[in-house]
């Protein structure tokens, strides 16, 4: 049996930020492509680019990891690739249940990532009685009665639930009276769950809705240096850095509540 529940990763015994634990990910990727080319090393600079942020935020999320580089050499990729993914949990298998196999759960079971990022798709569940045994991926369905069961003979702390919004806090309760301690949540809706359980929260629907305001806001500032805009119209004002980003320098993954 697996043993993932057992292990957590080592970001919160070392104080790491959460801002910087949610970066980690980005430079991993970007560190991942280069190993895939054979480049040896990377400048803060060249590297801080490929992930999007700023070198000098990158010295400082790295500098929690205890990696300095070396002046005039950079960073050692490999060595930075194990790092992080050793501080992200990702040097163990983690066993992974999907909950709710309609055209969404279907296309994450169907994802490739997963196994190459150190997350195994253990099994998929669904509530219907007709999807039971029929294969995605090239895994069966299991009915959602053998839930419990499938968590506990299949060692898992990760849950994924993309159910109907009506149907996601009961697999939410469901998923954590078995043991499951950190979930994935693609239901349109807000779950509740108790300490010690972590939940992210994915909802498209959100990401466009702040893609359309910056939209909206391009288009108010292309109307102010314009001959068209209406003298009785209130003023619009420009958007800045601090007004379009989060509180890291980041398009907020959430809008607020």
């Amino acid at each position: 049996m697996a043993t993932g529940r057992t292990h957590r990763p080592a970001t919160r015994s070392r104080g790491i930020p959460e801002a910087t634990v949610a970066r980690l990910p980005l430079y991993l990727r970007a560190l991942t492509a280069l190993s895939e080319r054979s480049v040896p090393t990377v400048s803060s600079e060249e590297l801080a680019a490929a992930a999007g942020v700023n070198s000098a935020k990158l010295r400082k999320d790295f500098s929690y990891l205890g990696s300095y580089g070396t002046r005039g050499v950079g960073y050692d990729v490999e060595y930075l690739v194990y790092q992080i993914s050793r501080e992200l949990g990702l040097t163990q298998d983690w066993p992974v249940v999907i909950v709710g196999i309609g055209n969404l759960g279907a296309a994450l079971a169907n994802y490739g990532g997963f196994a190459s990022r150190g997350f195994r798709v253990a099994a998929l569940i669904d509530a219907d009685p007709a999807m039971a045994g029929t294969p995605v991926a090239g895994i069966p369905v299991q009915h959602a009665d053998e839930l419990e069961k499938i968590v506990s003979d299949n060692g898992v702390s990760i849950g994924v639930i993309s159910t109907p919004a009506g149907a996601a806090q009961q697999v939410c309760d469901r998923l954590v009276a078995a043991g499951v301690t950190s979930i994935l949540n693609f239901a349109p809706t807000v779950l509740s769950v108790p300490d010690g359980v972590d939940v992210r929260k994915v909802d498209l629907s959100i990401e466009l809705q702040i893609l359309a305001f910056h939209e909206q806001r391009k288009a108010g500032e292309e109307a102010v240096g314009g001959s068209s805009v209406d003298p009785a119209a209130p003023p619009v004002r420009a958007a800045t850095d601090s007004s379009r980003k989060g509180p890291d320098g980041d398009v907020p993954a959430v809008m607020p509540a």
